[in-house]
């Protein structure tokens, strides 16, 4: 059975870091494309950042020059460093693994970014 599971969410500073991860059961980790989304009270999901097999990235502007994706494939997890971070940072983040023919969503991590 496919699981994403998030961790690392929390509440922390203006101007903190935080790193997510989340743990995938999948049987071909390295062929997915891994992303991370979020969701804002009352706002649509947006993607975050998507990292691909091949090992290519693409970053919202909102977090360009913030936010970093990795990935450990003998880990079957991948990674979201999130520096400086605002309070417009705030919301649920969700993890996305994705293939040609399959698209599985974790339960979402809870940031809060607040003094």
């Amino acid at each position: 059975q496919v699981q994403l599971v998030e961790s690392g969410g929390g509440l922390v500073q203006p101007g903190g870091s935080l790193r997510l991860s989340c743990a995938a059961s999948v049987s071909s980790f390295s062929a997915y494309a891994m992303g991370w989304y979020r969701q804002a009270p009352g706002k649509q999901r947006e993607l975050v950042a998507v990292i691909r097999s091949g090992g290519s990235t693409n970053y919202a502007d909102s977090v360009k020059g913030r936010f970093t994706i990795s990935r450990d494939n003998a880990k079957n997890t991948v990674y979201l460093q999130m520096n400086s971070l605002k309070p417009e940072d705030t919301a649920v983040y969700y993890c996305n693994a994705r293939s040609w023919t399959s698209d599985y969503w974790g339960q979402g991590t809870q940031v809060i970014v607040s003094s």
